[in-house]
């Protein structure tokens, strides 16, 4: 299980790592998704749905971090992956050691779907699927000479593919 967990963390990495701007996500997206993750808990909800939640609060962290570099004039090339690389071992690697009733978040034995840990495939998922969305929107935004199509459709973009996938989880895992 270790394995593929740092085997799944290391292909997050590498995907994002291939980002060649940095665009960052508005603040709305972010608190939206911080939201999410602090309700989804306070309910009990499973923890594949949390996961999805934290992968795009990742994401987007990034986005911001990386958005800042690019103001700041910071252009090493070591920048985005030890941006992204940083915080992915900041979200995901206390969560093997932090214990919530007495369970460690990520590896507990029969918290598993698909053969892997709950929170570790929701977070994978998560991550793809917004970082996804904000780039859909870049390219929508792009075709309309630079304008978006509707209000709010930075933030709808990114957010929307969370709670879609949350709405399918919560059906699958009832």
């Amino acid at each position: 299980m270790k394995k593929l967990s740092l085997y799944i963390t290391g292909l997050l990495v590498l995907f994002f790592s291939i980002t060649l701007k940095a665009q960052a996500v508005c603040p709305i997206c972010t608190i939206a998704v911080g939201a999410g993750v602090g309700l989804a808990e306070e309910f009990g909800v499973d923890d594949t749905i949390i996961g999805l939640w934290v992968g795009g609060l990742t994401v987007s962290l990034i986005f911001w971090t990386l958005d800042w570099l690019s103001r700041k004039k910071i252009n090493s090339p070591w920048a985005t992956p030890l941006t992204i690389v940083g915080y992915f071992l900041l979200v995901i690697a206390p969560l093997f050691f932090i214990k919530i009733k007495g369970y460690p978040v990520i590896g507990k034995e029969f918290n598993k779907f698909w053969g892997m840990d709950k929170m570790l495939l929701g977070i994978a998922l998560g991550s793809l699927l917004f970082w996804a969305g904000a780039k859909y929107y870049e390219y929508l935004k792009k075709k309309n000479h630079g304008r978006a199509y509707f209000p709010y459709q930075k933030v709808v973009m990114p957010i929307l593919p969370l709670l879609i996938l949350s709405f399918v989880f919560y059906f699958i895992t009832k």
